[in-house]
């Protein structure tokens, strides 16, 4: 069964005048997708998921992450969350078993210190929402070797995000987790183990 998969990350500070920028850096470390680069939507949220948007921006020619900051960066405060929408290539199965690089919707949500009652410690200062893990492992599908190649390049970028991340952001903790708490490390580790 499918899953959300989150890579979240928290920073030793994440004052007011830190987040936007701290955001900026993650999303230069990003893979945008070839045929839709840049940010396609971005969102302001006050103080909780259950207010109404303050502003909410569609690209209808992509923005950079620099764009889109410097709109946030209008809307600043601490109890705030601001949403970045992008896209990223990954290898799925097309028609007659082949496999083609299509553009995955991905998500990065920064979380102001007292947004939500300070959701940030639990679910990181900032958010990566990588979409569901089906393009990380398949389940339901047999792999041949062109299957197998095509789910290990998937994965290899997400380890490639997640290190680039981790060298170039000043992260203190990252954790690349799914909504069903499972070891995904062992999800990906098990499926592949499982290659016809």
């Amino acid at each position: 069964m499918a899953d959300p998969l989150y890579l979240s990350l928290w920073f030793p500070s994440f004052s007011e005048a830190e987040m936007l920028p701290r955001a900026l850096l993650v999303m230069k470390q990003f893979p945008f997708s070839a045929l839709h680069p840049g940010i396609t939507y971005m969102a302001v949220h006050p103080v909780s998921w259950s207010e109404p948007t303050i502003l909410e921006r569609r690209f209808t020619t992509a923005a950079t992450p620099e764009e889109a900051v410097e709109i946030a960066g209008d809307l600043l405060h601490d109890d705030y969350a601001y949403v970045f929408e992008a896209g990223w290539d990954l290898w799925a199965p097309a028609e007659r078993g082949e496999w083609s690089l299509q553009p995955r919707p991905v998500k990065f949500i920064v979380h102001g210190a007292q947004f939500e009652d300070g959701i940030s410690q639990e679910e990181g200062h900032i958010e990566i929402d990588l979409g569901l893990d089906t393009s990380f492992l398949y389940e339901d599908m047999n792999l041949d070797q062109t299957a197998e190649t095509r789910v290990r390049a998937n994965v290899h970028k997400l380890v490639t995000l997640s290190s680039a991340v981790e060298e170039n952001c000043g992260v203190t903790a990252r954790v690349l987790w799914s909504e069903s708490e499972e070891n995904l490390a062992q999800k990906l580790i098990a499926r592949l183990q499982r290659v016809n």
